[in-house]
């Protein structure tokens, strides 16, 4: 029996009991696709009948700013799944994926460079070299950040290619703060405590999403080797779902606090209608329900199914919704702010 694939025996024992499971977490998506189909449109949508305006090219700049959140996920993802990897005895770890670190710095860097062009026009979309104040980057806290984030995906790349890939984590967790510290500028109330719960929650995401799509890559990398390898597979996406329940609690805490933060108890049921950003923020509130449950559907398999490793059909399904999650999570840092009522 393969890692993925099992023998026509296993699979016409397990089969039938797991096309149901398969074309329910099929559904689910859908269902949750739908849902957030407004926001994902772009801004324009999540806009309509808010009488709030946005600024010219927030598009671009949500694409940008979900390019950059999926270019952080994806080096810390394989750190972490590496180092969970080597917890599992019997690991075949000679049977590593090819790394997308390397891709993925270079398409953070691009977009941390595109950031900062709109930065350098004064949060414009630049349509010539001449609109750009370059200079004026280093004058400014968003241009000092953004030129920050520039270097630190420059600087994972390097260490990317290097015979010490676990460095990356340095330019990765600057990456993170400086996310952290642009997303609550000091006029802001409280924008030390804002800005510890945008970075743990950052971070936590990061490690989620990143961590499961490299650990089914792993264990597809693993398929070819022993039948040993199966359990060590089982035993990974075990000790990965409880860890996942930790990033999960820490997630949904500070999302939480964080959205309280901006829109106090009193008017969170109103803004969630009626302003752009609770309108994104109840969409992706929408889809990391629906990864919950996927997380949830995969963890009863590990459980109790006869096929363990059946588990990695929702875990593929969560990996979809969590991608979503980070799309989501781009046009959300590029939306007006909500209003907030003393």
């Amino acid at each position: 029996m393969t890692l993925m694939r099992p023998t026509a025996e296993t699979a016409g024992a397990s089969g039938p009991a797991r096309r149901p499971a398969a074309g329910r977490a099929v559904a689910l998506l859908v269902l949750v696709a739908v849902a957030a189909l407004i926001p994902l449109l772009g801004p324009r949508p999540a806009l309509d009948g808010t009488g709030e305006a946005a600024a010219p090219g927030v598009g671009g700049i949500a694409l940008l700013r979900a390019a950059l959140f999926a270019a952080l996920c994806v080096p810390a993802g394989e750190l972490f799944a590496a180092r969970l990897a080597r917890r599992v005895p019997g690991a075949p770890l000679e049977y590593a994926p090819r790394s997308w670190a390397p891709h993925a710095a270079a398409a953070g860097f691009v977009a941390a460079l595109g950031l900062a062009s709109v930065v350098a026009t004064g949060n414009l979309l630049p349509h010539h070299l001449s609109d750009m104040d370059v200079g004026g980057l280093y004058q400014t806290r968003d241009g000092k950040l953004a030129l920050l984030e520039v270097n630190a995906f420059l600087a994972a790349g390097l260490c990317a290619r290097s015979r010490r890939p676990a460095a990356q984590v340095w330019p990765l967790a600057a990456v993170a703060l400086a996310e952290a510290l642009r997303a609550h500028p000091a006029p802001e109330h409280g924008p030390l405590v804002g800005s510890g719960l945008t970075l743990v929650h950052v971070i936590c995401a990061a490690l989620w999403t990143g961590g499961l799509l490299h650990i089914l890559r792993m264990l597809r990398a693993w398929r070819a080797s022993s039948k040993a390898a199966e359990t060590a597979g089982a035993a990974l996406l075990g000790l990965y779902a409880r860890v996942a329940a930790v990033l999960f609690a820490a997630l949904t805490a500070t999302g939480v606090w964080s959205a309280l933060r901006r829109m106090p108890p009193g008017t969170v049921l109103h803004q969630l209608t009626a302003t752009s950003y609770g309108r994104t923020l109840l969409a992706k509130l929408v889809l990391v329900a629906a990864v919950a449950v996927l997380a949830l559907l995969a963890r009863l398999r590990l459980r109790r199914a006869a096929d363990r490793l059946s588990a990695c059909v929702p875990a593929r399904a969560e990996v979809v919704a969590l991608g979503l999650v980070v799309a989501v999570s781009g046009l959300l840092t590029a939306l007006p702010l909500p209003i907030r009522w003393s």
